[in-house]
């Protein structure tokens, strides 16, 4: 089992670096929280976003247009249903901070993440970054207005979160495409296989120091166990949306939208929350982000083996059907001519 768990670990980095910073930040919550107090989640916000903007293909980019009404579909569900959904399951956690963390569950858009175990998965990787940058961008823009109703209370400055997500998500993100897609001399640069390399590292790394400030936050107590159950339910219900949202559309497509819609970004989701009701509420985002990154390495692992195993089934067929009808099969006598 242990040997097991160790190849799982590194098979996915990402993964291990996730847990051992959800340990790290349970273990020194002080100076985590020095640095949370200091601007320390936004400032590794834009580092993620940025970093994750370089190594978007400018050629996945090219082909969205053919991808455009998955795309569409899929961003309308994530700022529709998918805050729905954080509402609901958010009422089964006491009122108070850890709910309101529950609560931006939904708003937040697909994991940056996702498009790593969208490729994993062997889905589409147009869709996938097309979904990251259009969910992104309706964030920036009907987050605060979308939390202003939901939490029915004006605690916090809507205007000041959409401020907020435009300088940590919207402005790196852009700045991140237009680097690697649009300017010619840097697009040649960081399409390098070193900047490529580098670009995932400086993003994992981001990933694993967000979760650690994230879990510095928590104080475990009893309503941890309605938060787990409160997210548990979100994650398989983004899950059946998902899987919805494909299911007639071709696999490395329905892979794409399964994954993008169940794994929404728990790091733009903490800023948010922090900007919108405090640190002490971003506290439920490190265990949802340890949640959906076990989630969706699994799921393209799954989804991964499932198209490996149709590959070898239509290559059986192929090859019998190209035999001829007379040849011998195993231990059978060919047939007279």
């Amino acid at each position: 089992m242990l040997r097991r768990a160790g190849r799982l670990l590194a098979a996915y980095p990402e993964l291990a670096a996730v847990l051992a910073a959800a340990a790290a930040g349970l273990c020194a919550r002080r100076p985590l929280g020095w640095l949370t107090a200091h601007q320390g989640i936004n400032a590794l916000l834009v580092i993620l976003v940025f970093a994750t903007a370089v190594t978007i293909d400018p050629g996945a980019l090219r082909r969205l247009a053919r991808s455009w009404r998955r795309v569409a579909v899929a961003v309308l569900a994530g700022v529709t249903m998918l805050p729905a959904l954080s509402w609901a399951v958010a009422h089964l956690v006491p009122a108070g901070p850890l709910r309101d963390g529950v609560l931006v569950t939904g708003l937040a858009p697909c994991e940056i993440a996702s498009v790593a175990t969208t490729a994993l998965a062997g889905g589409e990787a147009a869709v996938a970054a097309g979904v990251l940058i259009g969910s992104t961008l309706a964030t920036v823009l009907l987050a605060a207005p979308i939390l202003t109703l939901e939490a029915g209370r004006a605690s916090f400055s809507p205007a000041g979160v959409i401020a907020n997500l435009a300088v940590v998500v919207a402005l790196p993100l852009a700045a991140g495409i237009a680097l690697r897609c649009m300017i010619p001399v840097t697009a040649r640069v960081l399409a390098a296989d070193g900047a490529q390399r580098a670009a995932s590292i400086t993003a994992i790394a981001a990933v694993a120091a967000l979760v650690a400030l994230v879990a510095a936050e928590v104080r475990l107590s009893a309503s941890y166990g309605a938060v787990a159950a409160a997210l548990a339910l979100f994650l398989a219900g983004s899950a059946v949306a998902g899987r919805l949202l494909g299911a007639r559309s071709p696999r490395p497509a329905g892979a794409a939208l399964l994954l993008t819609t169940s794994m929404r970004d728990f790091a733009i989701a903490a800023a948010l929350a922090a900007a919108a009701f405090g640190p002490a509420a971003a506290a439920p985002l490190g265990l949802y982000g340890v949640a959906v990154l076990i989630w969706g390495t699994a799921a393209a692992g799954v989804l991964r083996a499932r198209t490996a195993r149709a590959a070898q089934v239509g290559v059986g067929q192929a090859d019998a059907s190209q035999k001829p009808s007379g040849a011998a099969g195993p231990g059978r006598p060919g047939l007279p001519c």
